[in-house]
């Protein structure tokens, strides 16, 4: 798979929103697959897939002579066969038992005259991958590609699948098309996959040691709203919303998830945001965990309650686009990303995770600064996140520092963080709002750097001498920029300097000088 075929099939995909009788004709040709009387799996099956494990159960779907009974078989290490079902609608379902991690098996459908088979399935844990441009991101375009690409016939046990990019204006039971079948990675059919999803499969392969199957349905330079049903939209009252970018609201949701709900998940993987920087920024505090919660309830019920209904969700904070840039859009995403408070999970967003991505910038990306070559270091931030939420694992480290008590005085901000930190100088990342009066400070109002004086293991003070003897320290924000810091040279990380400190911004609530987080 070319990127010029990927380009190709972006700019035909840009058509469907506006050819109505393009769209039609894909979904006829939906349509009449569903009903064209033969015995088959739903798009999404094939040879090679992975289904999930135990404890949970797999869901198997497809299409079928109406009325008929379906038989599914499953023969490998172990043997199964379900019970029948009855064909209605042109379509049977079927959950099978819970099956142990491994394989291969052979999967077959059977009515009294006819089959279809897969084979070489493996059982394992199965992540979808969502997202814009930084998730679509392929391996090829890799600062390590051709070495990423040489191993890839090591791990045949995660296995990889694409869903093409199409819209609807309605929810689709079926996907429009598929672009990359279930596959066994290798140098020749791995390069236009998603890198963050090929790496975090393969990162959690090596650390799991069973089967991983890597779910990819994201497309470039769409907003969260693209991917929210209308009932998630509704919470966040952007149901409506007139012209601008009203024609987004939902459509990859109904084209591109929605089909996939009957899937078992462990979990799901996110990079997304940047759209957002331009279109509903301030409502991105909603709109992104209640997406999170609409997925998760349509997920369980669409599995018959097989994916947990607080499946894990781990997402990319956003990196860095313009060095220069004094806007705060990317440092408000950020924030709200987080539903304002700063680290997940959070009680607005349990059971998240977040890698913190602002310290990986690229200045001399082929790709522009808004594409980062260096998706290992996300991948790997994810994996911490996935260990320690998704698995239980206990004792896992996957948080950055974050202020646990900030105090002031008329000469200096004193932070304590949460865990032992590694601090080097700055004389800019951090940055004190100043006024004669206690009141909630925001991006609009006037910022002042604090250079760090000193530091020790769990503190960093802070110097106010910018602000006039007529005022005080009424606000702090760390980060709080489009590009912070150089590559991997923020001034706050964990003692190790493997986690970044994430971006926050907090106010003086008292005469005391203690503050709290926005």
């Amino acid at each position: 798979m070319t990127a010029a075929y990927r380009s190709a099939h972006f700019n035909a995909g840009c058509l469907l929103i506006m050819a109505t009788t393009l769209c039609a004709v894909f979904l006829l040709i939906a349509s009449s697959h569903a009903y064209d009387g033969n015995l088959s799996f739903a798009s999404y099956y094939g040879d090679h897939m992975v289904l999930k494990m135990a404890p949970e159960k797999a869901v198997l779907w497809g299409y079928g002579p109406e009325g008929e009974q379906v038989t599914v078989f499953l023969s490998g290490p172990v043997k199964q066969k379900t019970s029948p079902v009855t064909v209605t609608k042109g379509i049977w379902r079927v959950t099978l038992d819970p099956v142990e991690a491994g394989g291969p098996y052979i999967v077959t459908a059977a009515v009294h005259n006819m089959t279809a088979t897969l084979t070489d399935v493996l059982f394992g844990d199965v992540w979808l991958c969502g997202g814009q441009s930084n998730m679509l991101f392929e391996v090829y375009k890799l600062l390590n590609a051709s070495e990423e690409l040489a191993q890839a016939e090591k791990y045949p046990h995660v296995r990889t699948f694409m869903v093409a990019l199409n819209r609807s204006n309605d929810e689709l039971t079926e996907l429009i098309q598929v672009e990359l079948p279930w596959s066994v990675p290798t140098a020749e059919n791995l390069p236009g996959f998603s890198a963050v999803c090929w790496l975090f499969g393969r990162y959690m392969y090596k650390h799991l040691k069973y089967p991983i199957g890597m779910v990819e349905s994201c497309w470039g330079g769409t907003p969260v709203e693209a991917w929210s049903s209308s009932r998630a939209l509704q919470r966040c009252e952007l149901e409506s919303t007139g012209a601008n970018h009203y024609e987004n609201n939902s459509v990859m949701w109904n084209s591109m998830i929605h089909p996939l709900l009957n899937m078992t998940l462990k979990g799901a993987i996110w990079y997304q945001g940047e759209a957002n920087v331009e279109y509903h920024q301030d409502k991105y505090n909603c709109s992104f965990p209640a997406m999170i919660d609409d997925w998760r309830m349509a997920f369980h019920l669409g599995s018959g309650g097989q994916t947990a209904i607080d499946f894990p969700f781990g997402f990319v904070q956003l990196s860095t686009d313009q060095k220069s840039s004094a806007d705060d859009g990317y440092p408000n995403v950020r924030w709200h990303q987080t539903a304002d408070t700063g680290f997940v999970p959070n009680p607005r967003m349990k059971r998240t995770f977040m890698a913190v991505a602002l310290d990986l910038p690229d200045e001399i990306s082929p790709y522009g600064t808004i594409h980062p070559r260096d998706k290992e270091d996300v991948a790997y931030r994810l994996t911490l996140g996935a260990r320690a939420v998704a698995y239980n694992e206990p004792h896992v480290p996957f948080l950055g520092p974050f202020p646990s008590k900030i105090t002031s005085s008329q000469m200096y901000v004193n932070i304590t963080y949460d865990q032992m930190v590694s601090a080097t100088p700055s004389k800019y990342i951090f940055e004190i709002c100043c006024s004669e009066i206690l009141a909630p400070r925001g991006p609009k109002s006037q910022w002042v750097p604090a250079p760090i004086m000193r530091s020790n293991s769990t503190t960093v003070m802070l110097s106010a001498s910018f602000c006039p003897s007529t005022t005080e320290v009424a606000a702090l924000r760390y980060a709080w920029r489009d590009w912070p810091c150089d590559f991997k040279a923020c001034p706050i990380y964990s003692a190790n300097r493997v986690l970044p400190a994430p971006p926050f911004i907090a106010h003086r609530t008292t005469t005391e000088g203690h503050f709290w987080r926005r």
